[in-house]
């Protein structure tokens, strides 16, 4: 399903004054394709997948799912929650994930979350585990897993139940150019084959040959998305 961004905008106050973070912004990225959000410290992209993801209320604008309208700034924080533990996947810059549980427990409760039946919930969490390549880890903890595997883990948790849409914050900050091409790599094959629409915010150009398109922001707003070529078409 399609992701529409209508005119998001998210105002800050600032003393006396306001801060406007994420200003009049447009972008509409088809199911199954990436578009990666470039631009440098301060330029509002946090703050936009923070108000795609319904974590932060917009000031204006609206978010929407195909033609159905999901977020805008009188939605609630509860429905909010059910919207990202329903329909968004998110992956943190940090992979934020539990030391007590293997990596497939912490697939196992997220999808405990998004009400799945138990019966179907092990074969499709090991399935994942083996998209990211680390079905042979499944029974690890994260202690034991390296900063890689660790973010491949928060990749797969975050595609557990086959989201709408997949909202990934700096995936390659802490990796080598090429070990983070890697990781955008499969973050925009995974994105195509569940049919997920994907943004990616990134500072690192060098890594994001694999997407679909990109867009720079600057100060809030948004220039037109530039499509990759020889980008795949999306399913």
């Amino acid at each position: 399903m399609d992701l529409h961004l209508a005119h998001l905008t998210l105002v800050y106050p600032d003393g006396d004054a306001t801060l406007t973070a994420v200003d009049d912004v447009d972008l509409t990225v088809p199911a199954g394709t990436t578009t990666a959000v470039l631009g440098p410290s301060g330029a509002g992209k946090s703050s936009l997948l923070a108000v795609a993801a319904g974590l932060t209320p917009p000031t204006s604008g609206r978010v929407a799912l195909g033609d159905e309208t999901v977020l805008t700034a009188r939605t609630t924080p509860a429905a909010a929650t059910r919207l990202r533990l329903d329909r968004i996947g998110l992956v943190f810059q940090s992979p934020q994930l539990i030391a007590s549980l293997t990596a497939l427990e912490q697939l196992e409760l997220h999808a405990h979350l998004r009400r799945r039946r138990p019966a179907s919930i092990r074969d499709e969490a090991l399935a994942l585990l083996d998209a990211v390549g680390l079905a042979d880890q499944a029974h690890r903890r994260p202690a034991h897993l390296s900063g890689g595997q660790r973010q491949r883990v928060a990749i797969a948790r975050a595609l557990v139940g086959r989201p709408d849409v997949l909202l990934v914050d700096e995936p390659t900050s802490a990796l080598d150019q090429e070990r983070g091409t890697r990781v955008v790599e499969l973050i925009t094959r995974l994105a195509r084959e569940v049919g997920a629409a994907a943004v990616l915010v990134s500072h690192d150009p060098a890594t994001l040959g694999s997407v679909d398109a990109t867009v720079r922001m600057t100060d809030g707003r948004l220039e037109p998305a530039v499509a990759r070529a020889g980008a795949a078409e999306p399913v």
